[in-house]
């Protein structure tokens, strides 16, 4: 047997359990998993001893916003990033100028994202136009599902948002029936507006703007009512519905609730809300704002908890690069910023550090970041598992050194705004990146090309109805 790449001596992570194989790539494919040692020849040997071998993170919820503020980042700087941090395929949210909710500029993103990309990646479609064949033309380029916002679009944003918010009950209802007929996930984004609104107008009346202003405009019943809202829609809508970034014990208590009474909808949370508390918002001011915001104590706990009993199915990053003066803006007025913070460079970080100081199991944090989505979405067994004829989309990682974050090590454009992780050490390392049986980050460096990343679409009969 001759192979273009194995990967020999490594403890590799499978779905079933950790195993001592030998990992054999060819034409971006796991072309056999052997026995560890068999006598094989191949162009390239990579040798993972005492190294994990992962298959490759998937970024559930992401976003870039090419093309819309390049100052930012874009498609090639933040798959960079996302090859830096052992992510192998990204789920780009639909918010970019003008918003992706056309068949047309779904064309054009996609385009975009072919030249620029260094790994894999998949595009959401907003469907808040309300137009049943601009919908069926984003399935029919390849959408990996539907976002919906049920927040107003941010002021002076308008063209970011067209067709993606949809404060009002009536709209929402609709856009759900219609995602429903395509089979694919629907993601929500889930705050209560009026009530959100009505916060928020209390707080600046009352000459509110500092930074702690930003959670107490969105305490967790604004979450919690909106997942009610959704939840209760969906016993006729029937879309497959996936709750973004939950956030709170209040919101995970709603939801459960309704699970108990057979709503196959899932949920995702984020690693700031499983590592942080309201209490780095004070640390790091307007770096930490985030929607929904970091919450309290007992609610990471509960998180952790939810992610133990299979109530939250995926972590994901909610990766958001904004610039320093952006953020800065809010040293003095915490509503002049915009909500949100990179992370897509610690999420195999923070998870593998979990299972290695023993929070959770390694097979349990690879199905959190990889297996899950791959299934949820409809690209499983193509990605998220090591297995024979999969996409060859692999991690190694080092579980015997450490990581400390410094802003010269990251890779996002907007690695000065990374202020939550900077200084944290976590256990372990991500030594090797491979996208499509090629190596594209190694040893601190990104090494792919621009474009090397393929565009992923959903196999509709593979997309779990419900988790």
């Amino acid at each position: 047997m001759a192979f273009e790449t194995i990967i020999v001596n490594g403890d590799v992570v499978t779905e079933n359990g950790i195993q001592a194989l030998d990992v054999a790539l060819q034409d971006g494919k796991i072309a056999a998993l052997l026995a560890r040692g068999t006598s094989v020849e191949a162009q390239e040997i990579i040798d993972a001893a005492n190294q994990l071998v992962l298959p490759g993170a998937i970024d559930i919820h992401f976003h870039c916003r090419a093309p819309a503020y390049p100052e930012r980042g874009d498609f090639a700087t933040e798959t960079r990033a996302a090859a830096a941090g052992g992510v192998t395929t990204i789920f780009e949210m639909p918010i970019s100028k003008p918003c992706c909710a056309t068949g047309e500029i779904f064309r054009k993103r996609k385009a975009l994202a072919q030249a620029d990309a260094y790994v894999n990646f998949a595009l959401y479609g907003a469907p808040g136009l309300l137009r049943r064949d601009e919908i069926a033309a984003m399935v029919d380029e390849g959408a990996i599902g539907f976002k919906i916002f049920m927040t107003g679009a941010p002021s002076g944003r308008d063209d970011e948002f067209e067709g993606l918010c949809l404060p009002d009950v009536p709209d929402l209802y609709q856009a759900m029936k219609l995602v429903a007929e395509t089979g694919l996930v629907c993601v929500v984004h889930a705050e209560d507006n009026p009530l959100l609104e009505w916060y928020t107008a209390q707080l600046i009346a009352a000459g509110r703007s500092d930074i702690a202003a930003h959670g107490e405009s969105r305490p967790p019943h604004v979450e919690a009512l909106a997942v009610a809202t959704l939840l209760t829609l969906n016993e006729t809508a029937n879309v497959n519905l996936h709750i973004a970034h939950l956030s709170s014990k209040e919101t995970l208590d709603v939801f459960r609730r309704f699970k108990v009474t057979g709503s196959t909808a899932s949920a995702e949370t984020c690693p700031h809300y499983l590592f942080f508390t309201e209490d780095d918002l004070a640390r790091v001011g307007p770096y930490a704002k985030i929607n929904p915001p970091l919450r309290k104590q007992e609610d990471v706990d509960a998180l952790w908890q939810g992610l133990a009993d299979g109530s939250i199915m995926a972590v994901t990053t909610d990766h958001s690069p904004f610039t320093v003066e952006e953020k800065e803006r809010a040293r003095t007025d915490i509503w002049r910023t915009p909500p949100g913070a990179p992370g897509v460079e610690e999420l195999v970080l923070g998870m593998m550090d979990a299972a290695l100081n023993g929070r959770l199991s390694i097979e349990k944090a690879v199905a959190l970041i990889s297996t899950n989505g791959a299934k949820r979405f409809g690209i499983y067994p193509q990605k998220g598992v090591i297995a024979v004829n999969a996409d060859a989309d692999l991690v190694i990682y080092d579980p015997h050194t450490t990581t400390t974050i410094q802003q010269e090590m990251l890779f996002s454009k907007a690695k000065a705004c990374d202020k939550l992780y900077e200084g944290m050490t976590f256990k372990g390392k991500v030594q090797r990146t491979i996208v499509n049986g090629r190596t594209v980050f190694k040893d601190g460096q990104v090494i792919g090309e621009r474009g090397w990343g393929k565009f992923v679409r959903p196999v509709r009969e593979n997309v779990s109805q419900g988790f």
